[in-house]
């Protein structure tokens, strides 16, 4: 059993994968080449944003969206403690400081209410990230960074096709960032990424800082990075872009088939579904005090599970001395999230497979 199985998705679009690359091929233009304008627009009314940029990575658009609102040293960023390690690291890497604040033990998202206390006269932005492919609270982020002065970055590496409140992922705040890492929900075949924003000055910004700050060639405007995004890339990602709104809906299929049964079983934790978002689940993430016994036991059926992740970051060695506080709900979670087998061609007999492995081991 494959935990993502991008084989299968491939052979329904292999054919387009690979006009798409021939294209390239014979036009030659490898980087920034037509595909990459061709997906932006389609990703940006995807998206209903105004404007997207393709950059490099998922990480290259976190760290490109702050820079281009000026983040500089000694400046405070807020992030939330459970998250991948690129949320806090871009800060670091520009001299500021990230300040970590707990999660809702619900959506496993970053806990609006920390905002207050976390707050200082150096805070320059706030990065929520739409974690396991469910959007934060943005709302009331929102409202305390409008009423603080402060730049909402939403880090949707994991959520793009996901909706809050009627709204796109991406489309949330002053900047939105997504990964097309492989194993995304709308994933390249090598690294990609993305900045969404309905502000022409920041999508300037943005477009300038990926080419070395160049406003025109061998003219740079600013301090810039190489996070161009590749056009084969691109023309992958216009392939699979044909499946993607559909793939979104098998994924939900397969976690309300999830749901359904471990909503029941005892000492599992099903994840939780906010009533005014969608969510496109990058990840089916359980909770459960014994997740390595779980593990252990689903590994010996040949079922594959992953822990995302096992330490919070203001944890992380990378972060020694930043942070005093426990943050108690990342802690835990650290502790005793493990996540399925997901992906949108999960067939029944696999998604039974792994139910009725649980139920086993829940049963002993």
């Amino acid at each position: 059993m494959q935990f993502i199985d991008l084989k299968y998705q491939q052979s329904l679009v292999r054919e387009t994968i690979n006009q798409n690359i021939k294209k390239v091929l014979d036009h030659g233009q490898y980087i920034l080449g037509p595909e990459v304008n061709e997906l932006e627009q389609s990703l940006a009314a995807f998206v209903g944003s105004k404007h997207c940029i393709g950059v490099g990575s998922g990480t290259d658009a976190l760290q490109i969206a702050l820079m281009a609102i000026g983040v500089k040293p000694g400046d405070e960023v807020i992030v939330p403690a459970f998250s991948f390690i690129a949320t806090a690291e871009v800060v670091s890497l520009l001299g500021a400081k990230p300040v970590f604040v707990d999660v809702e033990e619900s959506s496993y998202c970053m806990d609006s209410t920390c905002l207050d206390a976390a707050v200082t006269a150096k805070t320059k932005a706030i990065i929520p990230v739409s974690l396991y492919g469910q959007c934060a609270n943005m709302e009331e982020i929102n409202a305390f960074a409008l009423k603080n002065s402060l730049v909402v970055i939403e880090d949707a590496a994991q959520s793009l096709g996901a909706k809050y409140k009627g709204k796109q992922s991406c489309n949330l705040s002053t900047i939105g960032c997504t990964s097309f890492f492989p194993s995304k929900p709308l994933g390249a075949y090598g690294d990609g990424g993305a900045c969404f924003t309905n502000d022409k000055d920041i999508a300037k910004a943005i477009t300038q800082i990926r080419v070395h700050g160049q406003g025109k060639r061998y003219h740079h405007a600013q301090i810039g990075i190489n996070g161009r995004l590749d056009t084969l890339q691109a023309a992958i990602l216009l392939a699979k872009l044909d499946l993607f709104e559909d793939e979104i809906i098998k994924r939900s299929h397969i976690a309300n088939n999830y749901t359904e049964v471990l909503k029941d079983v005892s000492g599992i934790n099903p994840p939780l579904l906010n009533n005014n978002a969608t969510h496109v689940f990058a990840q089916y993430t359980i909770r459960l005090s014994d997740r390595n016994a779980l593990s252990t036991h689903l590994e010996k059926q040949g079922i594959p599970t992953a822990i995302h992740y096992p330490i919070p970051l203001h944890k992380q060695p990378a972060f020694e001395g930043l942070s005093d506080s426990n943050l108690p709900i990342s802690c835990r979670l650290a502790e005793e999230v493990l996540s399925l087998p997901m992906h949108p061609y999960l067939t029944k007999a696999d998604q039974d497979k792994v139910l009725d492995s649980i139920i086993e081991w829940a049963e002993q």
